[in-house]
């Protein structure tokens, strides 16, 4: 085999004179027939990488949710009972300040409080106190105010519910549930 250099402006190129060619012409072929046919041996070869690169991603997932760790919510005083009237609300942060939550007092030994952010796209919601339902005014989401699920519109899930528990006169958030 002889390999001859021919030079093509400013570039060198190889040829072989006499024998095989190059191996990249058989990896990369330039003919457009030849394009379109994929082996059976390259096609399973992809199909198994694929899928075991599926597995492991899943295999990941799971090991992750297996070992992570729950939150874990501090209490945090929102008040004293006297302080929210019936059918009034009050606005608070839990379980961080970038949470916003809503506090509603529904009749007079009932309260409810869930996170102030629609399931849908994070929009605040309000209390309607005519219609008694929490509404999202960005896409006509209701939800209700019994138990925060969804009435009508687009949001996927109820609201979160934010925990709540009296001491005494007081009333503190000690969790959310999802």
């Amino acid at each position: 085999m002889s390999i001859s250099r021919t030079s093509c402006g400013s570039r060198t190129m190889k040829r072989v004179v006499q024998g095989k060619e190059p191996l990249w012409r058989d990896e990369f072929s330039i003919e457009t027939a030849a394009e379109s046919y994929v082996a059976r041996r390259q096609f399973a070869k992809f199909l198994v990488l694929t899928s075991l690169g599926m597995f492991v991603g899943h295999l990941w997932i799971v090991i992750r949710s297996r070992f992570a760790s729950k939150p874990s919510f501090q209490p945090q005083s929102l008040g004293s009972l006297t302080d929210i009237g019936i059918g009034e609300v009050k606005l608070f942060s839990y379980p961080t300040p970038d949470d916003p939550c809503i506090l509603i007092r529904t009749v007079s030994d009932q309260l409810v409080a869930y996170s102030q952010k629609c399931t849908h796209l994070s929009c605040a919601v309000y209390f309607a106190k005519q219609e008694n339902r929490i509404e999202c005014p960005c896409h006509e989401g209701y939800f209700s105010v019994k138990d925060g699920s969804v009435l009508q519109g687009p949001p996927p899930r109820p609201l979160p519910r934010v925990v709540l528990k009296r001491e005494g006169n007081n009333l503190v958030a000690t969790g959310v549930e999802l």
